[in-house]
């Protein structure tokens, strides 16, 4: 079983050792074309150095009778002066003595076992050859004049068709075998709980598909849940709504001023509670679409609010500054952080910068700020800035900053919380002017 499992070309398994029988298979190909084209037994005309016509005198020679070669002689050297082909006494000594090399090899196959070539004591480019009947003659070596490339050599050729052949092999598999995994990085990166995202695409291996199934199926799972549990807790705030509504009109009748307005508080403080819970647990749903939008206005627009209501919240930015953003989204988050400057200092400014790709936008104020090692903590949901036990409309739920940097990040950008001199606290929002298919909410 494990072996049909190993050649089974639906996996990973099977694939690469298929990869590898057809890697050896293309690279026995190329060597056996290569050979046939390079015949190794046949001498490259390039190299040849006048041995076809030397072969073609000696082997005419070696066939005539004794009578006859004399006229030969003089024939071959009228016809072929660069050959100097001689008539040599018998000398054994001379004959026993048979030179090497590379230039010989293609001359002795050309003359057939019936010949062979010795060296002769007199110095120059000649050799003697002993003819069948044991006659010799003497004839001139021609120099190499060029010498062969060395990317002409079948072996060099072979070798590089090889490399190629085994780099593209290998270049199609790690694309086969890793295309999958990087569609999965960018599922993950943009997945969202609103469902709006393509399922994962279920190719590749039959290891690869089992994954994209489970991570469906896991998406699928963890949607169903967030469902469930805003639905659930959207059901409780009605429900609570009712009963904190009759105990409302009950307080009414209470005679005592003091308590009246604290049975009144508390149950302000309970709706308030309710309705922000929420509204932040509803924050990851899908509410708009992105739209272009000057978002220097809107950021006025906020500041003439507060401003509206006795806070000294002002704008210091350019008049006019356009991006792809959801316009009611960046307006609840703008005002949280607002709201949260104007309730722990006197004074909140919100200031705009503008790049080619980058909008920056700071919200600051003259507060007690934060210290660097609480900074992290604070963006977290239902963590307050002051340390009281007891929640009010003045400390807050600790869901303002929370709420304005998952908005933010469902932008692709980025919240984070500096330091302002003297004191007091800046919080930056960086957002990309331009979004790519950003379907998932804030």
């Amino acid at each position: 079983m494990k072996l049909i499992g190993f050649l089974n070309l639906k996996g990973i398994s099977g694939q690469i050792a298929a990869l590898v029988v057809a890697s050896t298979v293309a690279i026995h190909l190329i060597l056996t074309a290569i050979f046939l084209i390079h015949r190794p037994d046949q001498t490259d005309p390039s190299t040849d150095r006048g041995h076809s016509q030397l072969t073609t005198m000696v082997q005419l020679l070696g066939a005539a009778p004794a009578a006859e070669r004399p006229r030969l002689f003089a024939d071959i050297a009228r016809a072929f002066p660069q050959l100097d082909i001689e008539s040599l006494a018998a000398s054994p000594a001379a004959a026993a003595n048979e030179p090497d090399g590379p230039e010989l090899h293609g001359l002795r196959r050309r003359l057939g076992s019936g010949y062979r070539i010795f060296a002769l004591a007199e110095t120059g480019p000649r050799m003697g050859i002993a003819l069948p009947d044991g006659a010799m003659i003497s004839a001139k070596i021609r120099p190499d004049q060029r010498q062969r490339p060395i990317w002409r050599g079948p072996w060099i050729i072979t070798l590089l068709f090889a490399v190629v052949s085994v780099t593209l092999l290998g270049v199609w598999a790690a694309r086969a075998l890793t295309a999958p995994l990087s569609s999965f990085a960018r599922a993950a990166e943009s997945f969202s709980v609103n469902g709006a995202e393509a399922p994962l695409p279920e190719r590749g291996p039959e290891e690869i598909r089992s994954v994209a199934r489970a991570l469906n199926r896991m998406r699928e799972r963890i949607s169903a849940l967030i469902d469930d549990r805003t639905k659930m807790l959207a059901a409780i705030s009605h429900d609570l709504r009712t009963p904190i509504t009759r105990m409302r009109l009950r307080s009414e009748f209470i005679e005592d001023d003091l308590h009246r307005s604290r049975m009144l508080g508390d149950l302000d403080q309970m709706r308030s509670m309710l309705e922000s819970v929420l509204s932040f647990l509803r924050n990851d749903r899908k509410l708009e679409s992105m739209t272009l939008v000057d978002v220097a206005i809107t950021l006025q627009l906020i500041a003439d609010q507060f401003a509206d209501m006795d806070h000294k919240v002002g704008y210091d930015g350019p008049a006019h500054a356009m991006a792809t953003v959801r316009p009611d989204d960046l307006h609840r988050s703008i005002t949280n952080l607002v709201e949260n400057a104007v309730r722990y200092g006197a004074s909140a400014t919100i200031r705009l910068a503008v790049s080619s790709d980058t909008v920056t936008i700071d919200v600051e104020d003259d507060g007690p700020g934060i210290s660097d090692e609480r900074k992290d903590v604070m963006l977290e949901p239902f963590v307050r800035g002051d340390d009281a036990r007891n929640m009010d409309e003045v400390s807050g739920f600790g869901l303002g900053l929370s709420i304005a940097r998952t908005i933010v990040l469902a932008h692709g950008g980025e919240l984070s919380l500096n330091d302002r001199q003297p004191h007091g606290l800046i919080v930056r929002i960086r957002l990309p002017v331009h979004q790519h298919s950003r379907q998932s909410a804030a």
